[in-house]
């Protein structure tokens, strides 16, 4: 492989590149937080996320063994270890940041830089000398799709991945439960009513003191601010007892066969059904994932491993859930089913982030009592 030095672009100056680096744009909206350790340890701590991966791999030696690996997205290559532990023969760590030249320095600290190669660039420019028999990225982000790695590791599956290869993780699964009582819900109804009063208090003073009336910028003023704290969703980490109903599947994906269209596809409405179990009102709905590390029919993982973020009384992940506000309540029956219809659509100014389109129907036996529709955005 040829390396050559590139000093022209702030992307790690007089460092060894092994691809292009992300776009301006790209980076400056995504890349550039994981260049920082601080943000890698924050992922790093999260004991749940990094025991599930180490448990995956190290459980499962006969997955590893004598195999050529790709980690995308490797950060400081702690999936890159884990895979050499397990007896990985050769493994390419590919990093987009310059936290690869961190990676490298871990990597050797180790005593591992025999069989871990470091990098740099975006995976879909980056060349390898082989085809790999695994591919691990941990890819996830929230609702599962926010940041669209995903995009990442299905292009170097479909560059680099010999038939019959395995992904670690292999499926995943993205669902919405009910969320009853939610103070998060209920401060941002506050937080906007407050600015509706602001608009009024700010527009009488404009004429009062200045002679300049604002009125015709009051619904735009109020669309702006519902946006902010009615139709965006919220980072929480709820506990069961908060829901009012089981959880039920949106998407599932087998990373072996999920396509690019797959994930872009805002024409394809993602539906489910969850069922209420008591008289409640519904203040909103929750979004979680699960991803399983199974393998694949020809390369199967003997020990599977699943790491969940739904709602738990035990150690929260940093995923934590995505909290989407109903306004005002739905008025629920023990026995409901809360039936969704959502289309799940990247957001025109930046790529990476999410934006939902939904309808709701509220009843039971075959009787519709409330319908919604709305919007959220995940930021």
């Amino acid at each position: 492989m040829t390396h050559k030095v590139d000093v022209s672009d702030g992307y790690g100056l007089g460092s060894l590149k092994d691809g292009k680096p992300p776009d301006a744009t790209d980076n400056a909206n995504y890349f550039c937080e994981y260049a920082f350790l601080y943000h890698q340890m924050d992922m790093l701590e999260d004991a749940h996320r990094t025991g599930a991966y180490f448990n995956a791999i190290t459980w499962n030696p006969a997955s590893f063994k004598d195999k050529v690996v790709l980690d995308v997205g490797a950060g400081t290559c702690i999936l890159s270890i884990f895979a050499a532990k397990a007896g990985a023969k050769e493994v390419f760590a590919v990093e987009a940041t310059d936290m690869a030249i961190r990676g490298r320095k871990i990597v050797e600290a180790q005593g591992m830089g025999h069989i871990i190669k470091v990098l740099q660039g975006t995976v879909e420019t980056v060349t390898l000398p082989s085809k790999v028999d695994v591919i691990i990225s941990e890819w996830m982000g929230y609702l599962l799709l926010r940041e669209s790695m995903l995009d990442s590791v299905l292009i170097a599956r479909d560059r680099f991945l010999k038939p019959g290869g395995a992904l670690f993780p292999s499926h995943a699964t993205l669902y919405l439960a009910p969320v009853g009582a939610a103070k998060a819900c209920r401060e941002k109804q506050q937080s906007f009513d407050g600015e509706r009063q602001h608009w009024e208090d700010f527009n009488g003073t404009m004429r009062k003191w200045y002679g300049t009336d604002f009125a015709c910028m009051r619904d735009e003023f109020l669309e702006e601010q519902r946006k902010y704290y009615l139709q965006t969703g919220m980072f929480v980490n709820l506990s069961p007892k908060q829901l009012v109903g089981d959880g039920s599947p949106l998407l599932r994906l087998d990373l072996l066969t999920a396509t690019l269209e797959d994930l872009k596809g805002a024409d394809k409405p993602c539906t489910c059904s969850m069922r209420i179990s008591k008289d409640t009102q519904i203040e909103g709905f929750v979004g979680y994932f699960d991803v399983d590390f199974s393998g694949s029919k020809e390369n199967p993982a003997k020990e599977e491993v699943q790491l969940t973020t739904a709602p738990t009384t035990e150690t929260a992940t940093h995923w934590g859930q995505q909290l989407f506000g109903f306004y005002p309540p739905l008025q629920a029956r023990s026995g409901d089913t809360l039936k969704g219809t959502i289309w799940i659509k990247r957001q025109k100014k930046n790529h990476r982030l999410l934006h939902l389109e939904a309808s709701f129907e509220l009843g039971q036996s075959g009787q519709v009592r409330d319908k919604r529709e709305d919007s959220w955005f995940v930021d």
